[in-house]
């Protein structure tokens, strides 16, 4: 079974085959979720200009399906309409409906009340996850159906599921046959895909037949090993009949250059087109060391600003396009070749450099200077031509072109040579792109009896044609608005080349949009507003035994606050508490929480009361075990709270074993870390019985942890990490424990256990996001009031603020307060102003609000909250521009 067969794009060897025709397909990430409605065609004819064929799109499960059975494809979530703009716009799509689609999204599009459900297990082949995808499928999947390019539409192909060799699911081919059948039953007839992360094909694809595998890389644009990685997969793939497509990547295009002439036939780099999480949409996630909140700001240096605006690499994508777009199905139908003498340099560059052998003749060559400074490559003389030398640019790979006949584009002769980009060609001449001085050379087809000198890279001229049978030129590097033109002849022959500054380079439609200039412009102080008389919660509580979770109230996103009573001799164990915690002990705020999960100890110092306010910032878009709230499918809200009832030093009597450590039989005694051996590194396990009694709850609190280490508990193995070194023993477990790690002196330095007593009796209020914006567009009266704002640590305060009208960023001054930005029925983003407990922010700018022209009003509505743990909580300020 292979989808794809009866439609009018087809998976070959050439890559992906719309109505029979063969190139190199350029894709940018474009997210309507991410941009408001109204920029939707602005921003689709932006990429376009650039001479990317192609767009990705992911359809978000849960910004659809905004509660348990309810469904929402209007207004900003209407995505039918955004690919029929698409196809207006000229573009092709592939289509990424997931259901996982990671994306820095909350929970990476999988609803958050999922795994409420007990026993669901998310991403596999389980029926009770299965049948809630299959109700998204059924309401997603005709969407695309109606659109594709086999009825006339845009979409090009279907992504299942996204980055599964990521994930540890139990039976990937079942999960994938599972979701192809559902794409087959609801009308998918173009290629199916699914895209391996870290280069796992079957944990990607299950190894199921109908989904292509394809590939994603994130290399550092400097890694000398990327083109023999890559031609390992295009090799791999080829072997099997298939292309080698790059369906995620950086967006550097001197990178971008080097997968091309690896051998990829999809490059679609991730997100060139920068985009904005509006809402309570942004996730929380691992990025390389545990914890991360994602910022609103969406934004990799794409070559699209989030509003829109054209970057230095929009003018590359012009380029590297306008030779994509010239070269054509003889670059898609290219093989990949290493290219060992292909040139010499003393620049750092490729270990092993790529060279595409072009179906209709000729090459293409790949050279990358990885280093900082100019630098000159040497290609060896070849067909008629001396030694000539090329400057290479500082960070950048030259594409050099070598004899490719002409006949195709209506000239006589050969392109012997080209170092500069050959961005079109006709029968009226040749058109080049160069940054510098270039090298040029024709030929009629016969290479002369005798290899000519070499030519300095510094000369301007032609070698004459009589002496060699080619015509070779230097040319001069073209200024911005000032092309070099030249006419090259052989005997009667005569080749009329034009080289533009890749500034000048129009689109494919003739289109030039320009970077532009950065601007010093000063932002406008904003210090008038109005503190309204409105309440930030109700107050309406209900009575729970236990502390509930978010889901569980139909908090999706949004916030919980939650109070109860608490004895004032004992401490408290918080377990699973997230995102941002706030606590306060008979009115005594505490310093925030924001641990993504971790074990917190709070002593109540006397205290009656614990109140809490539960703010959920994202759902993890990744799956990371050493923190509770970074698993995939976790649960929001104060987690577990627990009273210590009593506490042991358990450090002392671990008995010591483990394969290659020198401990005999009897078994030594030192406390747990204590092992003193030379052979570090070594596998060394510690074991004991604990007092624990069978029907309290413990937890097990271990010192400094070296990075993980694995807890067997009476047979049964857990992961305790650095990060979080506890484990909790539920009543009956923990008589029999077993620490294992690599040996290294005094590692772990003691445990304690506690004997815990569940807080019961809780009063909770709910405050999903809908309350939150309904508070942000109710009317109410108002004092006039100036900035800065002081406040006290978990308080908050309504701002109503005028702001410039148009497009703007506004940003805050001030420390130790967290500000909530609404307009037009919208959250537009968060912004955690200086705090000790704030955590760390990736993946744009955190201290940015961005406000779109089509929603701004003159006033924005700010919600500010103090905290507590510094300074006194202070909003001095807002600037826009």
């Amino acid at each position: 079974m292979r989808t794809g067969i009866d439609s009018v794009v087809r998976v070959s060897p050439a890559g992906l085959s719309v109505r029979g025709r063969d190139e190199v397909l350029l894709c940018a990430s474009l997210f309507p979720f991410r941009i408001p409605r109204e920029e939707w065609k602005p921003r689709l004819d932006a990429v376009r200009e650039s001479g990317y064929q192609v767009i990705d799109v992911y359809l978000p499960w849960n910004f659809h399906e905004v509660a348990p059975g309810e469904w929402d494809f209007t207004g900003r979530r209407d995505v039918g309409t955004f690919l029929d703009l698409a196809h207006d716009a000229g573009l092709a799509v592939i289509a990424r409906p997931g259901p996982y689609i990671c994306s820095e999204w909350d929970g990476g599009a999988l609803p958050a009340w999922l795994t409420l459900e007990n026993g669901l297990r998310i991403r596999d082949a389980d029926p009770q996850f299965l049948a809630h995808v299959e109700q998204w499928f059924a309401r997603a999947l005709p969407i695309i159906a109606d659109r594709q390019a086999d009825v006339g539409g845009a979409v090009i192909a279907v992504q299942l599921e996204n980055e599964l060799d990521f994930f540890d699911t139990a039976d990937r081919p079942g999960y994938l046959t599972a979701l192809r059948d559902l794409a087959l039953a609801s009308g998918i007839t173009v290629p199916l895909i699914a895209c391996a992360g870290q280069g796992d094909m079957s944990g990607a694809t299950g190894g199921v037949d109908g989904v292509t595998p394809t590939f994603n890389f994130y290399p550092d644009d400097d890694w000398s090993d990327l083109e023999p990685l890559v031609r390992r997969y295009a090799d791999m793939l080829a072997e099997q009949g298939l292309p080698l497509l790059i369906t995620e990547t950086n967006r550097a295009h001197r990178t971008l250059r080097r997968l091309l002439v690896s051998g990829a036939r999809v490059i679609a780099p991730y997100l060139q087109a920068s985009g904005y999480n509006f809402g309570y949409t942004p996730s929380v996630g691992n990025w390389g060391d545990p914890g991360g909140f994602m910022t609103h700001d969406y934004d990799f240096d794409g070559y699209l600003s989030p509003d829109g605006e054209p970057r230095a690499e929009y003018t590359e994508a012009r380029v590297m396009a306008a030779v994509v777009r010239t070269l054509g199905a003889e670059l898609a139908r290219a093989t990949v070749e290493a290219a060992p003498d292909g040139y010499r340099t003393e620049a750092p560059t490729s270990t092993s450099p790529s060279r595409l052998v072009l179906a209709g003749g000729g090459t293409l060559l790949g050279i990358p200077n990885l280093g900082d400074g100019d630098a000159d490559a040497v290609l060896p003389a070849h067909g008629g031509l001396p030694d000539v030398t090329v400057r290479l640019l500082p960070k950048s790979c030259t594409l050099v072109t070598r004899d490719m006949p002409l006949e195709r584009f209506g000239l006589p002769g050969i392109l012997a040579l080209t170092t500069a980009d050959l961005v079109g060609a006709d029968g009226t001449g040749v058109v080049l792109s160069a940054r510098g001085t270039s090298v040029v050379a024709f030929s009629l087809g016969s290479a002369a009896a005798e290899t000519p000198a070499a030519v300095p890279a510094a000369s301007i001229g032609t070698v004459p044609p009589a002496a060699t049978g080619v015509v070779l030129a230097e040319l001069a590097a073209p200024e911005p608005g000032t092309p070099v033109r030249t006419v090259l002849t052989l005997g009667r022959t005569a080749w009329r080349v034009t080289v533009w500054h890749p500034d000048d380079l129009p689109a494919s439609d003739g289109s030039v949009r320009t970077v532009p200039t950065a601007q010093d412009a000063q932002p406008a102080v904003l210090t008038e507003g109005t503190r309204l008389d409105l309440a930030s919660r109700t107050g309406h509580t209900t009575r729970h035994d236990v502390a509930p979770t978010s889901e569980s109230l139909g908090v999706h996103r949004g916030r919980v606050h939650y109070a109860t009573e608490v004895s004032s001799t004992e401490t408290l164990v918080i377990e699973e508490a997230c995102d941002i915690v706030d606590l306060a002990l008979d009115g005594r705020v505490l310093p925030t929480i924001a641990r993504f999960g971790a074990t917190e100890l709070i002593p109540t110092n006397g205290a009656a009361r614990l109140d809490a306010t539960v703010e959920t910032w994202g759902h993890a878009n990744f799956d990371d075990a050493r923190l509770p709230a970074l698993r995939l499918g976790s649960l929001r809200g104060i987690g577990r709270v627990w009273g210590v009832a009593a506490e042991e030093d358990v450090s002392g009597m671990w008995t010591i074993d483990g394969p290659g450590q020198w401990a005999g039989d009897p078994a030594p005694l030192p406390v747990l870390g204590g092992w003193s051996s030379t052979r570090v590194g070594v596998p060394v396990t510690y074991r004991r019985r604990l007092a624990v009694d069978g029907i309290h709850h413990h937890a097990l609190r271990f010192g400094t942890v070296p990075g993980t280490i694995s807890v067997e508990v009476d047979g049964r193995t857990h992961v305790v990490s650095a990060v979080d070194p506890w484990l909790h023993l539920a009543p009956g477990e923990g008589h029999d424990i077993a620490v294992s790690f690599a040996h290294q002196p005094s590692a772990l330095a003691g445990a304690t256990l506690f004997r815990l007593r569940e807080l019961q009796g809780w009063d909770v209020e709910p405050q999903p996001d809908s309350a939150l914006l309904a508070l942000a567009t109710a009317d109410a009266p108002g004092t006039e009031t100036g900035l800065p704002l002081e406040l006290q640590p978990g308080e908050e305060a309504w701002l109503d603020i005028p702001v410039p009208e148009g497009g703007l960023s506004l940003r805050f001054e001030g420390s130790h307060v967290r500000v909530s930005v609404f307009a037009a029925g919208e959250l537009l983003g968060r912004v955690w102003l200086e705090d000790a407990a704030r955590p760390r922010f990736t993946g744009g700018d955190a201290g940015r609000v961005l406000v779109p022209a089509s929603w701004n009003t003159g006033r924005v509505r700010v919600l500010v909250r103090g905290a507590a743990g510094g300074d006194a909580p202070v909003l001095n300020a807002v600037l826009a521009g």
